[in-house]
């Protein structure tokens, strides 16, 4: 019997390790700075190639900087999306966020487009989850 106990309380501990790496996977905080990641948040999110994960840094209600992951869109388009978009929130209070209509780069749309709704899920699961 009690053995049976313990395989249990194994068994449920385990569970909830598992359920806490699943939010790991999309938010960790480091030294005060949260840090959302869109790979399997924003998995439908797609640019012209597919999916275009990025990192949301967000520290005291602010987001301190994004940063692109691997994708497959174009070198060429995804650079010029990246290099126009990337400092777009820096600074800018997650409220504001949500809702901040950022210019995207002509003939990159669809990346642009994709990188948009990334940051705003990120924010929008920062709030729900910090």
């Amino acid at each position: 019997m009690k053995k049976i106990v313990i395989s249990c309380a194994c068994m449920l501990l385990a569970v909830m390790l598992m359920s806490a790496d699943k939010k790991d996977a999309v938010m960790t905080k480091e030294k005060g700075v949260y840090v959302v990641n869109t790979t399997t948040l924003g998995k439908d999110v797609a640019g012209y190639n597919g999916p275009t994960p990025l990192k949301v840094y967000i520290k005291a209600g602010k987001i301190q900087k994004i940063e692109f992951l691997d994708n497959e869109e174009t070198p060429k388009y995804w650079k010029a999306a990246s290099t126009h978009m990337l400092n777009k929130w820096d600074g800018m209070a997650v409220k504001n966020a949500k809702t901040k209509e950022v210019d995207g780069r002509t003939g990159a749309t669809f990346s642009c487009d994709a990188i948009k709704k990334n940051v705003k899920l990120a924010v929008e699961y920062y709030e729900k989850n910090k």
